[in-house]
């Protein structure tokens, strides 16, 4: 794609992300609804107040009680050590069961962004409780990297064209053979999700190498993903890499 067309995506993009909130005053709190989609299908909300000179920005609790309501109890080493690494990637914090974090006005755009993509990744650890799942999605590609000497760097961050931090589960770097390949793992891969990799993709080639390549791991161990994903992929320029046909692509991560 030219780099105009990539430019028109993410400006689209953002029009449209623009349009689709909606913002209310209760009891002076702001409550900003966005067009993110949970699990439930519904729109993820967060609140916004105004304490000590900073912006305190939160989820009022509903995504870890959301996961109790839903048989997935944070009380386990592992889940509690895979929730902190999720909230630590985003610099948010657990306070009383509500993931939360502080803003300036300068950064407030970055802060909401980053609380809205811990609670996105937080809820996604609902998958956990089911008893078909053996282990966390996330460590069964970990532990496949490294089973098969692929290098790698975990849990990175990288700051796109808009200015957005992105953070990606995996990046391999570049070599003689291969370019960068960037890896995220979809435990449950929906529309809304690769609707947001897409963005961050988008943004994020913007100023990386232009043979950099991405990579969404997609678990369909228990459900094939949708055409639509697929397609949605596809068209963005983004590799399928199902979880069931893994080794067909060692090759080229590998290398």
């Amino acid at each position: 794609m030219q780099p105009s067309s990539c430019e028109d995506l993410v400006t689209r993009y953002l029009e449209w992300l623009r349009s689709k909130i909606t913002v209310s005053e209760i009891a002076g709190v702001c409550e900003i609804t966005t067009p993110f989609l949970d699990r439930h299908n519904d729109y993820v909300q967060i609140y916004v107040r105004r304490a000590n000179g900073l912006l305190v920005l939160t989820d009022d609790g509903y995504t870890m009680r959301d996961l109790a309501t839903s048989g997935c109890e944070i009380t386990s080493p592992r889940r509690k050590e895979i929730l902190q690494t999720i909230l630590n990637g985003f610099g948010v914090r657990l306070e009383d069961d509500e993931l939360t974090v502080e803003a300036r006005l300068d950064d407030f755009p970055q802060k909401k962004h980053a609380l809205l993509q811990a609670m996105l990744a937080v809820d996604d650890m609902f998958m956990t409780a089911r008893s078909q799942v053996a282990s966390l999605f996330l460590e069964d590609v970990e532990r496949y990297l490294r089973v098969h000497s692929v290098r790698f760097v975990p849990n990175v961050q990288f700051t796109g064209k808009s200015g957005f931090v992105h953070t990606f589960d995996f990046a391999i770097p570049s070599s003689d053979a291969r370019p960068e390949r960037i890896l995220r793992a979809f435990n449950q891969p929906d529309r809304n999700s690769v609707i947001g990799f897409l963005f961050a993709w988008n943004d994020t080639r913007e100023v990386r190498s232009p043979q950099s390549q991405a990579y969404a791991v997609l678990n369909d161990s228990e459900r094939s993903p949708t055409v639509d994903v697929l397609s949605a992929l596809k068209k963005y320029g983004c590799n399928s890499m199902l979880w069931s046909q893994r080794d067909q692509f060692l090759a080229d991560l590998a290398a």
